[in-house]
């Protein structure tokens, strides 16, 4: 078990709030279109952050340690590429100006750490407490693999999201973003601009992927630390990487298929796991440097073979998936 004093949690905390202040108040003080040379510069120096501290991981309490972080922050991170796409397609719903939407993602994020530090203490306090929630996480792992297969070529309906059509219906709202603001003030009355109802379906996006990401991560750690710090790291790189990647996504045809045997295989190693645990120690597990082969193997594949289909037939178009069918739209929110 990972042996970690209060001050290296306070520190770790600290680090990260400190990188997420950076963040706002470059987005708070200058608002402006991110071009593709700042997402690079950004998106280096996060991926350097991140490499950096499972050095320090991996150096100060082990090569273990080490692996499964390094294998929790590439589950993380291949997921997070599928928020990328909502984002997107929130983004364009929307109409949100160039402007505008580094705000929108850094609040995003904010979101995204706050919902998944709570999911995290409530699913480490299960698994410690019931290690049947090895069994119930790895079906529900497979139930989301299944269902995001099978609608692999959709993309979630925001508009018709219930918490948005409920914030459109009920919140005085005004035509135009209003500099940026989220609430402003009308004839003397208090109103809410479109830049809210974006945070809200953002937070909804959030929470759905919460609900997802965090047993995927358990599937490789038991560490709370380290499927804390995984998370973190994958997120707080996420807007730079929206920016730098947002013209590519529509070349990734086959992620949500690789995301679902991703999240098929995790259930499965989660549910073998239960298995050795609770029925019969001789049931075999998956080690963790062989799920961290399979998840790079897997993303490796899919990214080649997205790109050899993109240039085979120019019109394929990727899609986010959806856990839910619904009618498609003519248009598919991509600008």
């Amino acid at each position: 078990m990972l042996q970690l004093s209060g001050l290296t949690w306070t520190v770790t905390i600290a680090f990260i709030v400190l990188l997420l202040a950076v963040d706002l108040a470059l987005a708070a003080a200058r608002p402006h279109r991110v071009g593709f040379r700042e997402a690079s510069l950004w998106s280096i120096f996060y991926i350097l952050v991140a490499v950096g501290f499972g050095v320090w991981l991996w150096s100060a309490h082990g090569g273990e340690f080490g692996t499964e972080y390094f294998a929790g922050y590439i589950v993380e991170k291949s997921l997070s590429v599928d928020n990328l796409f909502v984002f997107v397609i929130i983004m364009t719903t929307f109409a949100v100006p160039e402007e505008h939407q580094h705000k929108v993602l850094t609040f995003g994020i904010v979101l995204a750490l706050l919902m998944r530090a709570a999911f995290i203490a409530v699913g480490a306090t299960l698994l410690a407490l019931f290690s049947f929630m090895f069994l119930l996480f790895g079906l529900l792992l497979i139930f989301t693999a299944v269902q995001l297969f099978r609608h692999r070529d959709e993309d979630p309906d925001i508009e018709n999201n219930v918490v948005v059509r409920t914030a459109r219906r009920i919140l005085p709202l005004t035509d135009d973003y209003v500099g940026g603001r989220i609430l402003t003030k009308v004839d003397g009355r208090r109103v809410a601009t479109p830049l809210f109802v974006v945070l809200v379906a953002i937070g909804g996006v959030d929470l759905l992927f919460a609900l997802d990401s965090i047993p995927a991560v358990f599937g490789v750690t038991e560490e709370p630390y380290i499927v804390f710090t995984a998370n973190a790291f994958a997120l707080l790189g996420l807007r730079a990487l929206f920016f730098l990647v947002k013209g590519l996504l529509d070349r990734l045809v086959y992620l949500s298929t690789g995301l679902a045997l991703i999240l098929a295989f995790i259930g499965v190693k989660l549910i073998l796991h239960w298995a050795h645990v609770d029925l019969d120690d001789r049931v075999p597990e998956i080690p963790t440097p062989v799920s961290l082969g399979v998840i790079v193997v897997v993303l490796v594949v899919v990214t080649v073979a997205s790109l050899i289909k993109t240039r085979r037939d120019p019109s394929a178009r990727a899609h986010a998936g959806s856990l839910r069918a619904h009618p498609n739209r003519p248009d598919d929110h991509r600008e």
